[in-house]
C-alpha cells in the first residue's frame, strides 16, 4: 500500500459523523488522541465505514466491474468523450483493462479504505469501557463491514493483503498478498463473530447491518465455496426472521419501500445538498433533454449517460408475462445522433417493436424514481434482498439433491413475477433454471459477473457474448479486434500498478 494511501486511510478514520448516518455526512476532523473515547465516538467512526459502501458497492466501479463485465449490459459508444476514465470504463467491459485503470484503482483503494475504517473501530473498541450491548452492536457491525469489503476484494482481485488491526504507520501498511483461502477464512471468522454479536432484525429497519445481514453474507460466502449445507443452515434461520417478498416486484425499488421487509441489507442514500445522493443518470441515454424519463427539465444532462445499457440478449431471455421485464427496463424512443438523442417518447418494453426511422435506447428503469434535481437521487441500492434468500436456498438444496424442496423456494420468486411454477427435478437442468432466475431477479443489482465466476461459466458465456456484441455493433467499428478474449487470467482484475511499484506486490498472471 503506497504512502499516499496510508495517509488517506489513517486520516479518514477520524472523520466525525452525526449520530444519524442516514441524514448527515462527516464534517469534523479529529486526531486519534481525541477520538475513540466513548461508544458514541466509536459509532461515529463506524458510520464512516458504512459510507465507504457508496464508493464500493454503490459506485461506478461496481457496475462497470460486474454488470458491464457480464452479458447483462454494454455501453453506448460516445465519440465526443474519449477521456482516460471513459476509456477505462469501456476497457473493463471489453476485458482489456490494465493495472493503470482508474476503475480498478478505485475498487482496490476504496475497498481498503473501508477495511481501514472498520479496523479502527475493531482495534479501539476493546480499549473503551462499553456496556456489553454497545460492544456487541459496534463490534458486530464492524466485523460485518470488514467481511463485506474483503469479500468483494477477493472476488475481484484474488489474493489480496489482509489487515486485521488499525494501521498506524507506513511500515504496518506493507503487507504481502494472502492466499485466497486465507482471505476467505478471515471473512468467515468475522461473520461468525458478527452473527453472535448482532441482534435479529427489528421492523421497520434502520439501514444498519443486523444478524440477518451477517447470516446472508455468510451464506453467500458458503455458496461461493460450494459448502451448500452450511449455506442452507444460515438461510433457513433468516427465513424465520420476519422477512418476506413484497407483492409487486416494481414496488421493491419505490422510495417508500427503503429498508422494507424484503431488504436484508442495502446501501443508504439521501437526496439533497449533504453529499449523500445516489445517481442513476449514468444509465440513461446521452441526451440534452431527459425530461420525458426523469421529469426534470432544469438543465442539460448530455454526457452523463450511456452506461450499463441492457443488452438485447438479456431482454430476449425474459419469459413471456414476466412482470420483472417492464419493471426493470424501459425504452426511450426518438431520433438524433449518438451523443445527443432526441427523446420523443418513453415506451413500455413489453411487445415493443422499433418504428421505422426511429432510434431506441433500452435503459434501466427499476431505479428511475421521483427526485428534485438532476444527478441528485434518493434511491438506496440493494445488496441483499429476501428473494436472494429464497433463490440461494433453492440452489443450496438442489446441489444437495433435494430438488423437490428446492422447487418450493424457486417458485415463490416466480409466482411473484407472475410466472408458472417449475417442475424440473433433474439436478443439472434445475441448476440452469435457478441460475437463469437469479439473472432475471437481480438484473442490474451487480450479481451477474460473480454468479458467472462461481458457477464456472464466465469464460464460456463471455466469449459467446463477445461474439454477440461484435455482431450487433459490427457496423460501428469501435470495438478493438482483441476485445472479449476471455481467458482464465481475465477472471480477476489486475492489482493496481502503484501497489506493485510501492508495496512490491506480485501482479496477477496475464497483466
Amino acid at each position: 500500500m503506497n504512502k499516499l494511501y496510508v495517509l488517506l486511510i489513517t486520516a479518514s478514520i477520524f472523520w466525525g459523523c452525526s449520530e444519524n448516518f442516514l441524514s448527515r455526512t462527516p464534517e469534523d476532523s479529529l486526531t486519534s488522541g481525541d477520538f475513540y473515547k466513548t461508544a458514541e465516538q466509536l459509532d461515529q467512526a463506524l458510520i464512516g465505514a458504512y459510507q465507504v459502501l457508496r464508493q464500493t458497492k454503490g459506485f461506478v466501479n461496481e457496475y462497470v466491474m460486474n454488470e458491464m463485465r457480464s452479458d447483462n449490459t454494454h455501453f453506448e459508444y460516445n465519440n465526443t468523450q474519449r477521456g482516460t476514465y471513459v476509456l477505462d470504463m469501456e476497457k473493463a467491459d471489453e476485458f482489456l483493462d490494465d493495472a493503470n485503470s482508474q476503475i480498478v484503482i478505485n475498487a482496490y483503494y476504496y475497498g481498503y479504505l473501508g477495511i481501514s475504517r472498520a479496523n479502527s473501530v475493531i482495534t479501539n473498541a476493546v480499549k473503551v469501557e462499553l456496556s456489553d450491548a454497545d460492544f456487541a452492536r459496534i463490534m458486530g457491525q464492524a466485523k460485518f463491514l470488514r467481511a463485506l469489503f474483503y469479500y468483494d476484494l477477493v472476488r475481484y482481485f484474488g489474493r489480496v493483503p489482509v489487515y486485521l488491526k488499525q494501521v498506524t504507520s507506513t511500515d504496518e501498511a506493507y503487507v504481502q498478498r494472502s492466499s485466497v483461502e486465507e482471505v476467505y477464512n478471515t471473512i468467515i471468522d468475522d461473520l461468525k463473530d458478527a452473527v453472535i454479536k448482532l441482534n435479529p432484525p427489528v421492523f421497520p429497519q434502520n439501514g444498519r447491518a443486523n444478524q440477518a445481514s451477517a447470516r446472508m453474507l455468510l451464506a453467500d460466502v458458503y455458496i461461493a465455496l460450494k459448502k451448500f449445507q452450511l449455506a442452507e443452515n444460515e438461510l433457513r434461520i433468516i427465513s424465520k426472521m420476519g422477512y418476506g417478498l413484497l407483492p409487486n416486484y416494481a414496488s421493491v425499488f419505490y422510495l417508500t419501500n427503503k429498508n422494507s421487509v424484503e431488504s436484508i441489507f442495502e446501501i443508504q442514500y439521501l437526496q439533497g445538498n449533504q453529499g449523500q445522493q445516489s445517481n442513476w443518470y449514468q444509465f440513461l441515454p446521452l441526451s440534452n433533454d431527459l425530461s420525458k424519463i426523469t421529469g426534470i427539465t432544469s438543465m442539460s444532462a448530455a454526457g452523463g449517460g450511456g452506461w450499463n445499457v441492457p443488452t438485447k440478449k438479456l431482454i430476449d431471455s425474459y419469459e413471456p408475462n414476466d412482470s420483472r421485464l417492464d419493471a426493470s427496463i424501459g425504452v426511450a424512443e426518438g431520433s438524433g445522433v449518438v451523443g445527443n438523442m432526441i427523446i420523443e417518447n418513453v415506451k413500455s418494453i413489453v411487445n415493443y417493436t422499433t418504428p421505422l426511422g426511429k432510434r431506441t435506447y433500452f435503459f434501466i428503469k427499476k431505479y428511475v424514481q421521483p427526485h428534485r434535481e438532476v444527478y441528485n437521487c434518493d434511491n438506496n441500492f440493494p445488496v441483499y434482498r429476501y428473494s436472494e434468500v429464497l433463490l440461494s436456498l433453492a440452489e443450496s438444496l438442489n446441489e444437495q439433491d433435494k430438488q423437490s424442496e428446492a422447487l418450493t423456494y424457486l417458485n415463490m420468486v416466480r409466482q411473484r413475477a407472475g410466472l408458472a411454477n417449475k417442475t424440473e427435478t433433474n439436478k443439472v437442468l434445475l441448476r440452469e433454471i435457478i441460475a437463469h432466475e437469479r439473472r432475471i431477479e437481480f438484473a442490474f443489482e451487480n450479481k451477474r459477473w460473480f454468479d458467472l465466476l462461481r458457477t464456472g461459466k464466465a469464460i464460456e458465456v463471455m466469449n459467446e457474448n463477445g461474439e454477440y456484441i461484435k455482431g450487433v455493433h459490427s457496423t460501428e467499428a469501435y470495438l478493438p479486434s482483441n476485445s472479449y478474449n476471455v481467458t482464465e487470467q481475465r477472471l480477476v482484475f489486475p492489482i493496481p500498478y502503484r501497489e506493485i511499484q510501492i508495496s512490491k506486490l506480485e501482479q496477477n498472471p496475464g497483466y
